[in-house]
């Protein structure tokens, strides 16, 4: 986001992402009782992405969904679903999710002068990697080690509340994610663009907010499935 903000690689055009994973039948994440499907569930890292980096919200999205019929575990819910965002400034975003391939969890955003790509993008169990390409083919790669980012959240969290501060991201980031979501599903259910209802956001979150824990091993589950076993 700094390095956008910065406009080091000129101005941000585009942005592209793809966020897939194989899911086991029966797993909570194929109930559509449950608010289960590909973009309730990891649409929104996506959706979250494209709005941060942008630092903007959409305006009307558009999409499209294919989902393999034959297969029990995409009974109740689309197999995949692809999205176009259109912000301001004349920008689009763009993002396929799906629980029926590999896995794979990336975004680019193209600018007028190069290019910046984070692959893994959306996950806080493995280290990242930033990619950056210059209009002139330069390209140069960094690598952050993997951190504990939801023990810095759930402190950040902590000391809003015994400090009697406002956390950011608040309910209004959640707010604007969910009617990103809900113009997606009103764009399927009549396969036409569809508006976002507009939500005023005079924060966002920041590097300011930035905090670092170290990493540790993942912890044991307690009745609970994972997500793609």
């Amino acid at each position: 986001m700094d390095l956008l903000t910065r406009e080091e690689l000129g101005e941000p055009r585009f942005f592209a992402s793809a966020f897939s994973q194989q899911v086991t039948e029966g797993n909570i994440r194929t109930k559509a009782e449950h608010g289960g499907g590909p973009v309730y569930d990891i649409g929104v890292y996506c959706i979250n992405a494209a709005r941060y980096l942008f630092r903007s919200e959409p305006s009307e999205v558009m999409a499209f969904s294919a989902t393999n019929e034959t297969d029990p575990r995409f009974r109740d819910i689309d197999e995949q679903v692809s999205v176009m965002m259109r912000f301001p400034e004349q920008r689009l975003a763009s993002f396929t999710v799906g629980f029926g391939a590999s896995k794979e969890g990336f975004y680019d955003v193209v600018c007028t002068e190069g290019r910046v790509r984070l692959d893994p993008a959306y996950t806080h169990t493995e280290a990242l990697r930033r990619e950056i390409t210059t209009a002139k083919g330069k390209t140069k790669v960094s690598k952050f080690k993997k951190r504990d980012q939801v023990s810095a959240e759930l402190v950040y969290f902590a000391e809003c509340g015994t400090e009697d501060q406002t956390p950011e991201p608040s309910g209004h980031e959640g707010m604007a994610d969910v009617r990103v979501i809900e113009a997606i599903h009103q764009s399927l259910q009549a396969g036409a663009p569809a508006p976002v209802k507009a939500v005023e956001r005079q924060r966002r979150p920041s590097l300011d907010q930035e905090r670092k824990e170290p990493a540790h091993g993942s912890p044991e589950t307690v009745h609970v499935q994972s997500p793609n076993r």
